[in-house]
């Protein structure tokens, strides 16, 4: 098993690894809410299109037709970029839960070490022969 001080490193180590993927799972998450709200945005711009019964010309339906069309299509393009941040999310939060579990580990093989040191200690004061003294001299 290694020593404690070799798992103290690895700790730091894998704790600043928890650190960065924490942050990297954050960063998906808020391009994820980015995404979503990017695209309830466009949802309502496109429903703010809908033809409406008004006396309009021609180039004004026309034009609004090509802007309705262009907004689904962008509808379309934001629903699959959503789905991929929310895959890049997933994926960031299972790397996160990987390195608690990591850190995890080498918490208890710390703990675990701390403990066998503290028992090979304990006997090996029981090991020592008593060391005691008479106090009173002759009485």
């Amino acid at each position: 098993m290694p020593d404690a001080k070799k798992l103290n490193r690895i700790l730091k180590v894998r704790t600043l690894q928890l650190g960065l993927v924490r942050a990297e799972e954050a960063r998906a998450n808020e391009r994820f809410a980015g995404e979503v709200s990017l695209r309830n945005r466009i949802a309502s711009l496109a429903a703010g299109i809908a033809p409406a019964p008004q006396t309009a010309n021609a180039a004004s339906l026309g034009a609004a037709a090509h802007f309705r069309d262009r907004l689904h299509q962008s509808a379309h393009a934001a629903e699959g970029r959503m789905r991929a941040a929310e895959q890049v999310a997933m994926r960031a939060a299972e790397k996160t839960r990987e390195a608690k579990r990591d850190q995890s580990a080498i918490e208890k093989l710390l703990d675990r070490a701390t403990a066998e040191d503290a028992l090979k200690e304990m006997r090996a004061l029981e090991a020592t022969p008593p060391t005691r003294k008479n106090r009173h001299g002759p009485c």
